[in-house]
């Protein structure tokens, strides 16, 4: 049978993530693909745990190592120069007929472009398609960058509708299809067991009747760094001001070492402190209001109709330099799509714990304004598709590869 190398790039866990269920979708598209000899997948590249438990031959574990903001790439810069050589060396070397970048927008798209420069040295013995999944938000900020991308890629796979409709004005030569948010489907299995650190004897007999605040950090160890004191700043604040008290749940996106959380806190972890990895959907099922970080995970809340918080803090530096270019007025999704403020937002020297808190307590002790914030949230989500998009996505990579109809 014949064999197509596919190579994959994702760089943070929910790219990681994204991927994963990519590979799957592929695996299974490639069962109703038209030749008669079906092609044997073989797929190698960077990502983390959840690619390489997809049967990814995983080459670096790029989600150990995401960051975020400007300082935090520069102080990296060594490290991620030589990862990138490597992975385009490893390129070079095997040839692979796809290169599927999924998210991680500035070091997919110069990768991409590397790539196709190591292939045009081939004498056309090597003509890979490149596809990436999830837009970068150029259309929040630095805009002419669709039209390097449109010379880095041959297809663009979006999650938001609105997408197709920007690119195709500013760069037309484009190849741009929205599939869909994966999360319709990831959420409608999902079953992945949380794992506790530490459960102390007040949160195994938590108050029922007491609401549930979950709080998100977000996915990376800079983010978790930044975030993290001051979301335990708003939760004392809460159970100090709450009547009845407050039940909550830390959710981190893996397990991460003890001896790393108490290197963060000093030696030694806040009283009463509960964290948990893993289970986001099974906490977002039972929560009365979330506060997360700005990123994907607000889609998510939204997802779940919880209410939510964002805040968003970051190097001086970085926050410098995005006040002055970003275009968009929020910079959680939810906002972005409804075109106003559904989730209060709280940025850099804003997102203190008293703001955080005196937002949540406002939330909790006012029923009518968390049920009109759901309203709309059922709106944002109903505009964004349905289940199936990574099937979509597939077919639509598998069009690039052999143009005939896949079934």
């Amino acid at each position: 049978m014949a064999e197509t190398k596919i190579m994959v790039i994702a760089g943070e866990p929910s790219g990681d993530a994204l991927a994963a269920e990519l590979v799957q979708a592929l695996r299974a598209e490639a069962e109703f693909h038209s030749h008669p000899s079906k092609p044997v997948l073989r797929f190698f590249g960077a990502g983390g745990p959840k690619l390489e438990a997809a049967g990814m031959e995983l080459a670096v574990d790029l989600t150990r190592h995401a960051v975020i903001g400007l300082w935090e790439v520069i102080k990296n810069y060594g490290k991620f120069r030589r990862v990138f050589h490597e992975l385009l060396d490893l390129a070079e070397e095997r040839r692979p007929a796809l290169l599927v970048c999924v998210d991680f927008s500035g070091f997919n798209r110069r990768f991409a472009q590397a790539v196709r420069k190591r292939a045009a040295r081939s004498g056309g013995k090597w003509r890979p398609r490149i596809v990436q999944y999830v837009s970068p938000q150029v259309w929040a900020s630095r805009p002419g960058r669709a039209k390097k991308m449109a010379a880095a890629y041959d297809l663009l796979l979006t999650i938001f509708p609105f997408e197709k409709a920007w690119y195709a004005q500013r760069a037309p030569g484009l190849k741009v299809e929205f599939v869909g948010h994966p999360m319709f489907d990831r959420f409608r299995k999902y079953s992945f067991a949380p794992q506790h650190y530490q459960l102390p004897a007040w949160a195994r007999a938590k108050n029922p009747d007491a609401p549930l605040v979950v709080l998100l950090p977000g996915s990376r160890k800079s983010e978790i760094q930044r975030h993290l004191p001051v979301l335990l700043e708003a939760l004392a604040r809460l159970q100090q001001k709450h009547a009845g008290g407050v039940n909550y749940r830390i959710v981190l996106p893996r397990e991460l070492p003890t001896g790393t959380l108490l290197k963060w806190f000093g030696g030694a972890l806040p009283p009463n402190i509960f964290f948990q990895s893993g289970g986001l959907a099974e906490a977002l099922r039972e929560a009365t209001l979330a506060i997360a970080s700005t990123g994907t995970v607000t889609m998510e809340c939204a997802y779940f109709r919880v209410p939510t918080i964002a805040l968003y803090k970051t190097s001086w530096s970085t926050y410098q330099i995005g006040k002055r270019i970003v275009t968009v007025k929020h910079l959680a999704m939810p906002n972005i799509l409804a075109d106003e403020a559904v989730f209060p937002e709280f940025v850099q020297e804003a997102a203190t714990g008293n703001n955080l808190a005196t937002a949540a307590l406002g939330l909790l002790q006012n029923e009518a304004r968390r049920k009109e914030i759901q309203g709309k949230l059922d709106a944002i989500i109903a505009g964004l598709g349905s289940s199936g998009s990574n099937v979509r996505a597939a077919q639509a990579i598998w069009q690039l590869l052999d143009p005939a109809p896949a079934r």
